[in-house]
Order: C-alpha cells, then sequence, then structure tokens
C-alpha cells in the first residue's frame, strides 16, 4: 500500500501519523478501514470519540439513549450549551462531523441490554465501554468475550479512574477474572452522587482510545491481563496483574453458553452449576 492510496487532504490531515514509522500510510488506512463502537457519549465517551474521530477510525458507533443535560457539560467535552435537551447520539455525531469528515458515525440511540447488545456489537472490530453502572459493565463483558471481540474498559469515582483491555487470545482473562460479581447496591455510588473531577474522564478515556488505536495498528502492548489505576489527586499510575481463571465462568474451561443464562440484577452473578443460574444476593 502506498501514499496514493491516502488523497492529497488525508495526507495533510494525517501527516503526523504518516511520518511515523509505526503507523505509515499503511497503518492510517487500517485506521481509516476500522469500526469501533463507543458504549456512552458521556464523560469517557467524550474523549474517547474526540480521539478516535481525530485519528481517523473510518466508523465509529456510538450507542446512548441519553440527552444531554447542563451539569454533564462540566466533563463531557463533545457536547456545549446549544445542545442541552438534544440526544447525545446526535450532538456526539455532529461533534464528529465537523472535525472530521473522513469518518462515518452510526448512531444507536438505545439503552443496552441482553436483547440487544449480540446485534449491536456484531461486525465491529473493537468496543470501548465507556458506560456507568456495574450491570451494563458486566453485561457488555460477558458478551464481547463470549463473541471472541477485544473490548477496552475504563471507569471513574471522583479522583480515582481505572482502564484495562480485554483481547479474545488464549490466555485473556475477562472482567469477570477479577470482579467476579459486582458489589452490594449502594456500597459505591455513582458519579451523580458522589461527584467526578471534571478532568478525570479526559486521562482515563484517552487511555482507552489509545487502546483501541493501538489495537487496530497492531503496534505496542495493550492493557490485557494488567489494569491501571489512576490518582489524580496524587497524581500516582499503579498497575496490577489480571490473572485468567480457569474456573471463571465467561472465559474459562467450562464458560456459560450465552448472556441470556445470566440476570444483569443485583450481583450479576453466575452460578457454577451445570445449569446456570443468577444467584439472589
Amino acid at each position: 500500500m502506498s501514499d496514493l492510496d491516502l488523497d492529497s487532504t488525508q495526507l495533510d490531515r494525517y501527516s503526523r501519523h504518516i511520518i511515523m514509522d509505526d503507523v505509515g500510510p499503511e497503518g492510517q488506512s487500517d485506521l481509516l478501514d476500522a469500526e469501533v463502537l463507543v458504549l456512552g457519549a458521556g464523560g469517557l465517551g467524550s474523549p474517547i470519540i474526540q480521539y478516535l474521530a481525530a485519528a481517523g477510525i473510518g466508523t465509529i458507533g456510538i450507542a446512548d439513549d441519553d440527552e444531554v443535560e447542563l451539569s454533564n457539560l462540566q466533563r463531557q467535552v463533545i457536547h456545549g450549551n446549544d445542545d442541552v435537551g438534544r440526544k447525545k447520539v446526535d450532538s456526539a455525531a455532529e461533534f464528529v462531523e465537523n472535525l472530521n469528515p473522513d469518518v462515518t458515525v452510526r448512531k444507536h440511540d438505545l439503552r443496552v441490554t441482553p436483547d440487544n447488545i449480540e446485534e449491536l456489537i456484531d461486525g465491529y472490530d473493537f468496543v470501548v465501554d465507556g458506560t456507568d453502572n456495574f450491570q451494563t459493565r458486566y453485561l457488555v463483558n460477558d458478551a464481547c468475550t463470549l463473541a471472541g471481540i477485544p473490548f477496552s474498559h475504563g471507569s471513574i469515582f471522583r479522583f480515582e479512574g481505572q482502564v484495562t483491555t480485554f483481547t479474545d487470545a488464549d490466555d485473556s482473562p475477562c472482567y469477570r477474572c477479577m470482579f467476579p460479581e459486582a458489589p452490594p447496591e449502594g456500597m459505591v455510588p455513582n458519579c451523580a452522587t458522589a461527584g467526578v473531577l471534571g478532568v478525570l474522564p479526559g486521562t482515563v478515556g484517552n487511555i482507552q482510545a489509545t487502546e483501541a488505536v493501538k489495537y487496530v495498528l497492531g503496534e505496542g502492548e495493550l492493557l490485557d491481563g494488567e489494569m491501571v489505576f489512576y490518582d489524580a489527586a496524587n497524581m500516582e499510575f499503579d498497575k496490577v496483574e489480571i490473572t485468567k481463571k480457569d474456573d471463571c465462568p465467561v472465559c474459562g474451561d467450562d464458560p456459560i453458553d450465552s448472556i441470556h443464562e445470566v440476570e444483569y440484577t443485583a450481583s450479576c452473578s453466575i452460578s457454577q452449576e451445570d445449569e446456570p443460574e443468577v444467584s439472589a444476593d
């Protein structure tokens, strides 16, 4: 593949990629051919969408069913005052269109559920999870792991964030290997009740976007089997290993057959019986 596969405008737009030996015109073409799904167009989704679009990811799916609220603007940087009351997928799509006309946006105006997630993720090369509740995080983990679709997980809380990536490699763990089930309801407040530092999701979301771009390029080391913990108050990064568990009910030796064997409420736990049942925790 040569420079001629990119037109003169693209050669100028992506020039800082193209001069990199690790990217070049071939890598930029790979980015333009890639399809990445972003779940959530809020605090994490905003920087993820912004930088994936700027990098030239050719197709970006955006799934969200919320409307922009004034309180969002402290951290959800792709939305503005004039967007208050609009659907986030519409506001986000307009932002991308204004930033980079090379990018096609697929708008998924919906809340992710067990009934729609399998169809939603189908066909995407990579999924970036910017959702804000445990039920959806476990659902995304289970659906992507069973479908063999790599994905990045990110979460934020006050001054703290965490990021990891899971691939379809044989030795790749999943979210349940580290957190087999969700904490009891009410133990971990969400951003609406506990607050979040406005700049925090920018750091966490950009790491997630970086993981997606690296995956498409096939360059660098992904956070597969590792989770980064970021403490913005003390400007500290810690990394812990996530070990694949043979008895994990989703990625282990005897995994469940379908997400429909799980009820994504309360603890999102999976029984280890022959016919999995939902814990009544």
